[in-house]
């Protein structure tokens, strides 16, 4: 099944819901506004985000950069949206996440409601320990790197 448009699903409860659903003391984004300033006026903003959602004029404001730093020295970017667009991914991840979730088979973890990290690495053991594997490969891409070991209590000589 195709979809030409959503946005008929889109309305002031559902983003009323995306709003109630979003995390309020995040960090601000390159406009500044905080969740309680957005609060004040909260059925206006939430209107007129909906008219432009609807309309197709919504627009994304740039996102605030901000670096941390990392065990290995280096630093790791974070992008950190307005508090307007947060409220509008979340309205957007609401509607297509249903959509889309029975599409992802069962292995895939990354940003997936329910799945983490953990999981996955539960899965790769189990996976692992299930198949008697003798090596592990570990392919950084960003830097190409490559590095190979073998499970634990296992002899790489077998």
């Amino acid at each position: 099944m195709a979809f030409t448009s959503l946005k008929h699903y889109l309305d002031a409860e559902w983003l009323r819901y995306a709003y109630e659903c979003t995390r309020k003391d995040g960090a601000v984004g390159v406009d500044g506004q905080t969740g309680q300033e957005y609060a004040a006026g909260l059925e206006p903003n939430l209107q007129s985000l909906l008219d432009r959602l609807k309309s197709g004029r919504y627009r994304a404001p740039p996102v605030r950069r901000h670096y941390i730093g990392k065990s290995d020295g280096g630093k790791r970017a974070l992008g950190i949206p307005s508090f307007e667009d947060k409220v509008a991914q979340r309205a957007i991840v609401m509607l297509l996440e249903p959509i889309y979730e029975q599409d992802f088979r069962d292995c895939s973890f990354g940003f997936r409601s329910g799945r983490n990290a953990h999981q996955a690495l539960q899965v790769i053991h189990r996976g692992i320990l299930g198949q008697r594997a003798r090596w592990v490969l570990e392919v950084d891409v960003r830097t190409g790197e490559v590095r190979t070991g073998t499970p634990p209590g296992q002899d790489p000589t077998d």
